[in-house]
């Protein structure tokens, strides 16, 4: 099997991780839980065809096809796939996961026209919550919580108690760097402290490989080092740009997507502003940032 294709991890004998090196851009994970009659989708992803690359994945593990899909916010990589599993399938999600992604639309589109992303159809939740919802897969026990505003307004996180595995969405990013711009910096450092309480020992983070709780103490030095970074170059009358230029990686120079440290103080800028967590922020700005940051070039998608 080549390096970069999608595999399926079997995490317990109910529970498979689907994961999309390398993680980045458009490259995320899913995952899906069955007792043999009923299964239950975390997430799908970023086109058509790989989307269907996951139902097949579904099918050769020998688990039936989902009737249930929970979205763990609504970010294209996660939800443009929703198509693919309905009428069969109901999708659940926050409530602003459902909001948001009806306001958000074929956004992918927009970002990465070169993309062939196939027959794309918004498909947002029907069914949604505010803080927890307890869904039940067999015996299986699934805790869907809501961390508050972090990665997005919307985000959810998958809990399985009985088998200490958590799915959760882009609150983590395995060897990635977080993003943040949609969301709350300060929001994420208190979701990371939610992931903690729920004491999983296996990880599934939105995109990269499958960790353990020590991914919370990496990504929580990163949000705080750019607390500092803003709380800085705010202080100076620094642009978000200015100061990310000038700012040293140091450690977090490894992670994939370093450009995303602008976008992280476009929303670092506002939360010292005073502006509500989530508040929309100029996407175009933030785009063309990230860009100059990544040597003058956009980012790419990679699906």
């Amino acid at each position: 099997m080549p390096a970069m294709d999608p595999y399926t991890v079997r995490l317990s004998p109910e529970v498979h991780a689907y994961v999309q090196p390398d993680g980045g851009w458009c490259l995320n994970n899913a995952g899906f839980i069955s007792d043999g009659e009923s299964t239950l989708l975390v997430d799908t992803t970023a086109t058509e065809r790989r989307t269907r690359l996951l139902r097949e994945a579904i099918v050769a593990s020998g688990v039936p096809l989902p009737r249930t899909l929970v979205n763990t916010h609504h970010h294209g990589d996660h939800t443009y796939g929703n198509s693919v599993f309905v009428p069969e399938a109901t999708v659940i999600g926050h409530d602003a996961c459902r909001s948001e992604q009806f306001a958000a639309g074929r956004q992918l589109h927009l970002v990465w026209p070169g993309t062939d992303f196939g027959d794309i159809r918004i498909t947002a939740p029907t069914l949604t919550y505010n803080d927890r919802l307890t869904l039940h897969v067999g015996a299986i026990e699934v805790r869907v919580i809501h961390p508050g505003a972090a990665h997005t307004i919307g985000d959810s996180i998958v809990h399985l108690p009985e088998s200490g595995i958590v799915f959760t969405g882009d609150l983590i990013f395995e060897g990635g760097t977080p993003f943040v711009p949609m969301g709350s910096l300060a929001g994420s450092l208190r979701a990371l402290e939610l992931l903690r309480s729920l004491d999983a020992t296996t990880v599934v983070p939105g995109h990269g490989p499958i960790t353990d709780p020590s991914a919370y103490d990496t990504t929580e030095s990163y949000l705080r080092y750019v607390t500092e970074v803003a709380r800085e170059g705010h202080a100076e009358g620094l642009t978000p740009l200015e100061a990310a230029r000038r700012a040293d990686l140091g450690e977090f120079a490894k992670l994939r997507e370093s450009e995303r440290l602008v976008a992280n103080l476009h929303r670092a800028y506002a939360e010292l502003d005073g502006e509500p967590d989530g508040s929309p922020l100029d996407a175009t700005a933030v785009f063309t940032d990230m860009a100059v940051m990544n040597g003058g070039v956009p980012v790419a998608c990679h699906a």
